[in-house]
């Protein structure tokens, strides 16, 4: 039960570590963004490139905590908690972002950290994985 718990925490810390160090990247690489984060008045381009590290960030959650447990199962558990998490977020910045910026990025988690989980599925080997479902 610990080890499903810390692998949990470790998948959300992993969401956290990647979006902030991509973040870091985003707003030293590209200057127009740094202009217009604040009002958040991205163009096409900057919310895709935001959409690109989430995903990134989402799948890297997924495969941390199913290659901690080995459990398919307790691997989807981050996803189910950033969606609940950032629900809220969303509503509050509704008027920010079109409607299927929202839906991409919200529809999205729990299935990118499904295939976060199948990535680590496919580096441990199936047979791992199913001994400790």
């Amino acid at each position: 039960m610990t080890r499903k718990i810390l692998a949990v925490a470790a998948g959300l810390a992993i969401w956290f570590i990647v979006t902030a160090i991509a973040g870091f990247i985003l707003r030293a690489a590209w200057p127009a963004y740094v202009q217009v984060a604040d009002a958040m008045t991205f163009t096409l381009a900057m919310q895709i490139t935001r959409l690109g590290i989430g995903a990134l960030a989402t799948i890297a959650a997924g495969l941390v905590t199913a290659h901690i447990t080995r459990s398919p199962v307790v691997g989807l558990i981050p996803g189910i908690l950033l969606l609940a998490l950032f629900i809220p977020q969303h509503v509050m910045l509704w008027d920010k972002f079109p409607l299927w910026y929202h839906l991409t990025f919200l529809v999205s988690l729990v299935p990118l950290t499904y295939l976060g989980n199948r990535m680590a599925c496919a580096a441990v080997g199936k047979d791992a994985v199913a001994r400790h479902v």
